[in-house]
């Protein structure tokens, strides 16, 4: 009994001192994919929820030309239908108080002092000699390029380069004007937005067209000494803009929007 427990525990040192001798191997790391994939899946399932949050039922990748085309056609019915009204409550303001004339003194000589200003203030259609002016943007060209040097600025028709036309005719004597046929007053602003024209609250496009009643000599001559029509023609030459300036019969027409001022003061 001795001999074999004995026997036993050299067996077990001879194991164990073997077990020691021989490489242990190395535990195996955790492979990055491992901790990569639960990540990449968190932030894919975050990015569907938000995208999805977002969409509100609705395609994120829908052209939505066509809703802003067709949200523009509305609100120009909507503006034509405003102002179709607004013509018609001012021709039966007008009748009212033409009726009233015929019995009431004081409104009778008010309304032939307003009649007797409506020419000078722009409220009636006037026809005569005098020059049309047309300034359009640079044409595109074929490969699309811009000449050399030239930016997109440089191509179209900025506020400047019409407010230089209708300076000059003023100056010139022009004795009545519209732009885009529409009738020019001492209260009337030209302001552009891009390459687009806003008068009167009214968007308009290149090519854009002045007409002034006025002697034809004595606006072309205005026009011709004008710095601000000099640089235009310049931009002419360089980039091809668009310049035309005729003489003939025109008619500017009388003025039908909105005379109403936000602020006056009273000359002394």
């Amino acid at each position: 009994m001795e001999y074999t427990s004995g026997a036993t525990s050299w067996q077990k040192a001879l194991r164990r001192a073997v077990v020691a001798l021989l490489p242990r191997r190395r535990r195996q790391r955790r492979r990055g994919w491992s901790i990569g994939v639960p990540l990449i899946a968190a932030a894919a399932g975050l990015l569907f929820t938000t995208t999805a949050t977002t969409a509100g039922g609705t395609a994120l990748r829908e052209d939505r030309r066509p809703q802003l085309t067709q949200l523009i056609e509305d609100r120009r019915e909507q503006v034509a239908a405003s102002e179709r009204r607004a013509a018609q409550l001012r021709d039966e303001v007008e009748d009212e108080t033409a009726a009233l004339a015929h019995s009431d003194g004081p409104i009778k000589e008010q309304q032939d002092r307003a009649a007797g200003s409506r020419q000078s203030a722009g409220f009636t259609a006037l026809t005569g000699s005098g020059v049309t002016v047309e300034l359009n943007d640079a044409p595109g060209r074929p490969d699309q390029g811009m000449p050399d040097g030239a930016t997109n600025d440089d191509l179209v028709v900025h506020q400047q380069d019409v407010q230089a036309v209708v300076n000059a005719l003023w100056a010139g004597g022009a004795e009545a004007m519209s732009i885009m046929n529409v009738r020019v007053l001492a209260t009337s602003a030209v302001r552009c937005v891009g390459n687009t024209l806003l008068l009167h609250g009214r968007v308009y496009s290149p090519p854009f067209k002045i007409v002034a009643i006025g002697d034809p000599a004595a606006l072309q001559q205005a026009l011709a000494a004008s710095e601000g029509v000099k640089m235009f023609k310049g931009a002419v030459d360089d980039y091809q803009l668009g310049y035309r300036e005729t003489v003939s019969t025109v008619t500017v027409p009388a003025f039908e929007d909105s005379t109403a001022l936000r602020s006056a003061t009273v000359p002394r």
